[in-house]
């Protein structure tokens, strides 16, 4: 099994910004771990300050800890794949929306540009689900997603099965174990736990 250190990765934000502090919280250990992490934010995560804080002050946040600018747009986005700038990306949190994109083949946001660029190395893509519709209107594009070649998703579990029967996030303290075997092609599993 492969470690991080010096692994080159791309890191995904999707706007569910109540989970923000735990991405957050992983890139705090990539990095500590010795990996080379750039961050990706989709446009609205990028821009759009809700009560978990301001866009300002989350792309400061990521740009002073990974020692980058934070990818934004879809021009700096295609690239990824040409300039083969990582070993793998991973994309957490993934809202219904960008799981609908990526399993549908859409590509209009600079996350879904990322991924789309990083694939075209055949190299592995790591969802971090994170949506109150991951088992009702999402849940087909997870199914999707869970047989496309390279796609491997951190383990998930419903979140509040009283109040969001259809909620589904991913455990995020398991990002660092599921890119360790995503880069040696296996799934970390159980993927519903």
């Amino acid at each position: 099994m492969a470690d991080l250190a010096g692994k080159k990765i791309g890191f995904a934000i999707c706007a569910s910004f109540c989970t923000f502090d735990k991405a957050f919280a992983q890139i705090e250990k990539l990095i500590g771990r010795g990996a080379d992490v750039t961050p990706i934010m989709s446009f609205n995560s990028f821009s759009i300050d809700t009560r978990f804080g301001k866009a300002c002050d989350h792309v400061a946040y990521l740009e002073t800890l990974c020692g980058k600018k934070v990818i934004s747009s879809i021009e700096d986005a295609e690239p990824i794949g040409p300039k083969k700038m990582f070993d793998i990306l991973v994309v957490a949190p993934c809202t219904g929306n960008t799981l609908g994109k990526l399993a549908n083949g859409i590509t209009d946001t600079p996350v879904t540009m990322a991924v789309k660029s990083h694939l075209r190395n055949q190299k592995p893509v790591v969802i971090a689900v994170s949506t109150n519709d991951a088992l009702a209107g999402s849940a087909k594009n997870i199914g999707m997603l869970l047989n496309y070649k390279n796609y491997y998703f951190v383990p998930m579990s419903q979140d509040d099965c009283i109040n969001k029967p259809t909620s589904l996030v991913a455990n995020y303290a398991l990002i660092p174990d599921t890119l360790i075997l995503a880069l040696d092609g296996k799934q970390l599993e159980p993927i519903f736990i």
